[in-house]
């Protein structure tokens, strides 16, 4: 593809300091947890409300009673973090990053693996979008319509397949409603950017007629190229919009219901190529439950996607370079037994289908037939304060790709996990879960051959990739209850076969390798040189945070603070690990009045891989200030102001390929419209 300069033609788009120390983290960490401990006060604070994960297959489970790490972003924190792109979303959660790649293509990375280790579930299902294949590829899960988001940390694999191997993310958007509503309830929200000059809005109903129910979304962003310190970021506009509707038929014993979603996305790769992708995807889902559905079994569960999924990359001079069509089918069936000896737990069954292809300049990867099947039990028992958790998962994956040039391949894959949860206390827990899940070797790590134009990267895949093997271990201690609630997570992930992207430097003089578009070496080419390597892998680290109850029902202090290192077994760092990270976040109100401030320190990461360099520290500091204007007890509207990065740092994101030319907005003004009925 051939780069210039040029803005985006769907529609006229005109673009209208260190304050702590990195190595403060280790005593940041163990503060939440003495501060916590020790900070209690004679106010009696409200429990915290039970949010139910979907993503687990026992109902009414909430994250505060779980052995593994788990967390839920939903409400008016939601709200305030939604950004174009659901890793940007997620930026600040306990132990995610994001892959940065531009305002529209961010990716979750979640304690440091990313890719096609974390899998991004949208109401349980894949997204289906070719994400993973490049960063320069958007998520199409959209936050802005999002009920909640779900984050399992640590491998999920047993649930939902090899692809979950470092973690799972699952946007809840309600599409498929599984129950009556009295009456129609939604909401609507409009927004404007100064650093992004966007625009845009967002609405969501739902309803009941007699036995079925009803929902109806939609979005539209509009965004030009944004503004940093550093100077205007070109070709980072985006035009994107998307609906859906959906409806079920609700009985007494549970429901069965349908949905269909339309996005379009037209968005700028920054840098000064002018390179555009044009995304078009349509889903269709399928979702229902029954209680009872025969002897021996309480619920049976079952949910199944489609996706046609299209994408153009077009050049600087309007040409199309390359065209992407994905298009694949995923379906899962669980059923919850009655208990067996004080046991229950869920049987399930779990198939992927995709096929893929791409023709033009960067049609790097082969068209490929990528299939997988995987069985999977849970089982878990109950007595006194103690829960004990079981798990095992057995899968085929294929890849079989459709030139002659490159040879099928098949995995079997074997996972199982053990978990505890011990309650010796009202209001406290103490989870230990350990897990040993394998991978396959995604389509672009074993295929890819060629220039990347997005990354500068001339990548060539390995044939001979085997899986990879994760051992890992979580222990996680909480407090829920009472003026100070906290919960610190550590954890240590042993990995056996490690695939990642190694630069080469063949002479040895610690300069990497360099080519031209036909793979040959030159100290001037475009590309740097990346082979898919393997080797065995550790990342370990901790996660911690504290709510203090400053004011009841006014005034809440949080702390917390996340690390994660990185290591290969054949020496060296994991390229792109996120960096150590600090904050705090204040939380008050007052009558209709609500105001919110957030300071977040990310450390220097000078922890690198081999022809990596350095990036700096950054503190990023936002707030927000809402007033609710209410008609009546069930209609109201809130009117907010946000200031984003409000220090106008220069904030450069490692885990980026690109840092060196697109940092993160500077400061931003955001002025907002929510209603709610």
């Amino acid at each position: 593809m051939k780069y210039s300069n040029r803005n985006l033609t769907r529609a006229s788009l005109r673009n209208p300091g260190g304050l702590f120390k990195p190595s403060l983290i280790a005593s940041a960490l163990a503060v939440l947890g003495m501060s916590a401990a020790h900070a209690e006060d004679s106010r009696t604070a409200a429990e915290l409300p039970a949010i139910v994960v979907t993503a687990l297959p026992f109902a009414n489970r909430d994250e505060l009673d779980l052995a593994q790490p788990v967390s839920v972003l939903q409400g008016d924190d939601l709200r305030r973090k939604r950004e174009a792109s659901l890793g940007d979303t997620l930026f600040h959660e306990l132990g995610v990053t994001s892959s940065a790649f531009g305002p529209a293509a961010g990716r979750p990375i979640i304690r440091g693996l990313d890719g096609p280790r974390i899998r991004v579930l949208e109401g349980g299902i894949g997204t289906q979008d070719i994400s993973t294949l490049s960063p320069d590829h958007m998520v199409t899960a959209e936050s802005f319509n999002a009920a909640q988001i779900e984050i399992l940390r640590g491998p999920a694999t047993l649930l939902y397949g090899s692809g979950a191997s470092g973690g799972v993310v699952n946007v809840v958007t309600g599409r498929i409603p599984n129950r009556l509503f009295n009456s129609p309830t939604g909401n609507v929200e409009l927004r404007g950017n100064s650093a992004t000059d966007e625009r845009s809005g967002a609405f969501n109903a739902t309803g009941s007629l007699g036995q079925t129910s009803w929902n109806v979304d939609g979005f539209k962003r509009r965004t030009g190229d944004y503004d940093t310190p550093a100077g205007r970021v070109g070709n980072s506009a985006i035009d994107s919009d998307g609906v859906s509707m959906g409806g079920s038929f609700i009985g007494e014993r549970g429901f069965v219901g349908a949905s269909v979603a339309q996005l379009e996305s037209l968005y700028g790769i920054p840098g000064a190529d002018g390179t555009q992708i044009d995304l078009k995807q349509r889903r269709y889902d399928l979702a229902g439950e029954l209680d009872d559905p025969f002897r021996g079994f309480k619920r049976l569960k079952l949910r199944m996607g489609y996706n046609d999924y299209q994408h153009a990359e077009i050049e600087g001079s309007g040409e199309t370079g390359t065209r992407f069509d994905n298009r694949g089918f995923e379906g899962r069936v669980e059923l919850l037994h009655a208990p067996v000896a004080n046991w229950q737990g869920v049987l399930g069954v779990q198939l992927q289908d995709r096929s893929f292809s791409a023709i033009g300049e960067e049609a790097i990867v082969p068209a490929t037939q990528s299939r997988s099947t995987g069985l999977f039990l849970v089982e878990e028992r109950n007595w006194a304060r103690w829960r004990l958790e079981l798990g095992g998962r057995a899968e085929r994956a294929t890849q079989n790709p459709l030139d002659s040039a490159n040879p099928s391949r098949a995995f079997n894959l074997y996972s199982a996990s053990a978990g505890v949860l011990w309650k010796f206390k009202d209001g406290y827990g103490l989870g230990l879960s350990a897990t040993q899940g394998q991978r396959a070797p995604a389509t672009e790590e074993l295929y890819s051959d060629g220039p990347h134009t997005a990354t500068r990267a001339y990548q060539t895949g390995n044939h001979a990739l085997v899986k990879e093997t994760a051992h890992n271990i979580d222990l996680s201690l909480r407090k829920t209850a009472g003026a100070v609630k906290w919960k610190a997570n550590v954890f240590h992930n042993r990995i056996g076969n490690y695939i990642f992207e190694r630069s080469a430097d063949t002479d040895g003089d610690g300069v990497a390798d360099r080519v031209d578009d036909a793979g040959t070496l030159d100290p001037d080419g475009e590309y740097l040189v990346q082979n898919v390597a393997q080797t065995g892998a550790r990342f370990y680290g901790a996660e911690a945070e504290a709510v203090f109850t400053l004011l009841p029902g006014a005034l809440d202090l949080r702390l917390f603070a996340d690390t994660v290192r990185g290591k290969l077994d054949r020496g060296g760092n994991v390229p792109r690990t996120p960096p150590h990270r600090f904050g705090l976040q204040l939380d008050h109100q007052a009558g209709a009045w609500a105001a919110n401030l957030s300071v977040v320190r990310a450390a220097r990461q000078n922890r690198l891989a081999e022809l990596e360099t350095a990036t700096p520290a950054y503190t990023l500091a936002n707030a927000e200030v809402s007033y609710r204007i209410k008609q009546d007890k069930s209609i109201g509207y809130t009117v907010f102001v946000q200031g984003k990065n409000l220090l106008d740092n220069e904030i450069r994101v490692h885990t980026s390929y690109l840092k060196d030319v697109a940092p993160l907005p500077g400061r931003a003004f955001v002025l907002g419209l929510r209603g709610q009925f």
